[in-house]
């Protein structure tokens, strides 16, 4: 990464990259690929930490987008200018970005000819979060998805000129999963801050409710639903191994990681009983490597 004076308000959120369920820039990638994923995953991560109030304190990243430090706690106030910032990435004219972590997005964009669609669609998920604190039916949830979620599997796809209609629509599907996989390791979090991500219509089929949330561990109704929502994930983590055998090389690879990290969070959602409540069951790395073979092996049989 370049240099810049402000450099210190990104190396935080950089690294975060090592507490993901997946392998953000793998070692194995070329070099230029993992600059790339890092540029992208820097703007992401941001974007959540800002919608989650997660920011480092002092205020550094609200001196970087222009606003002052009292405006640091203000969610929407940061996102506003936070897609100000992205569009100065995106003009040919004007100056530069503000934040480093978006003047380190800009090469990335122009080298590959990303289009800010994907970018904003993460921002506008963030907003969503200041303002809906619960989804009535899965398909409000996979709406949500598809803000939050997808836009980083089709910049993955573009990053690495791989694009093509199917293989858009799997890698949705797959970064769907991801997301609702992490919901269900973040429910006893994302109650905390006065969220559900788990639909009101399947809360009610399994006689859930929010106090059972809150509870230290899970009783009988709520591992049920989460062993659901936990299957409603995996069925559509079975897009990997056709997505993964569709392309070659590193790219395979790095795909396999993204779905294996998926599939090994859910073995370890599993093995707690699907009792979530206690803390984020976590994956170990040899689930992981276990689970990165399975997708290798099946999307061999796709092909």
């Amino acid at each position: 990464m370049t240099p810049t004076p402000a450099a210190h308000t990104g190396d935080a959120t950089l690294g975060k990259a090592a507490d993901e369920n997946f392998p953000v820039a793998p070692f194995f990638l070329p070099r230029a690929w993992r600059g790339d994923l890092m540029a992208v995953y820097g703007f992401a991560r941001l974007v959540d930490d800002i919608g989650d109030g997660d920011l480092t304190p002092g205020g550094g990243d609200a001196r970087s987008l222009g606003l002052e430090p009292e405006q640091s706690d203000d969610r929407l106030a940061l996102l506003d200018a936070l897609e100000t910032d992205l569009r100065r990435v995106f003009a040919t004219t004007g100056e530069e970005p503000r934040h480093p972590l978006l003047r380190d997005l800009r090469p990335t964009v122009r080298n590959r000819a990303l289009t800010p669609d994907p970018f904003l669609g993460l921002i506008e998920a963030n907003r969503q979060d200041q303002k809906v604190r619960r989804y009535g039916t899965y398909a409000e949830l996979a709406a949500y998805c598809e803000l939050s979620a997808n836009p980083v599997g089709r910049l993955v796809l573009a990053l690495t000129g791989t694009t093509s209609p199917e293989r858009v629509r799997r890698s949705d599907a797959v970064c769907t999963a991801l997301q609702i996989v992490e919901h269900l390791q973040d429910v006893a979090e994302d109650l905390a801050r006065d969220r559900i991500y788990l639909p009101a219509e399947d809360m009610e089929r399994f006689r859930v409710t929010e106090a059972d949330l809150a509870a230290p561990s899970a009783g009988a109704s709520v591992r049920a639903l989460i062993a659901y929502e936990a299957q409603r994930a995996s069925d559509l983590l079975d897009a990997g191994p056709p997505l993964v055998g569709s392309v070659d090389g590193r790219l395979k690879l790095l795909l396999a990681g993204f779905v294996g990290g998926g599939r090994s969070a859910l073995t370890a959602i599993a093995a707690a009983g699907f009792d979530v409540l206690p803390g984020p069951p976590r994956a170990t790395k040899p689930s992981l490597l276990r689970e990165v073979g399975t997708v290798l092996r099946r999307a061999r049989g796709e092909r």
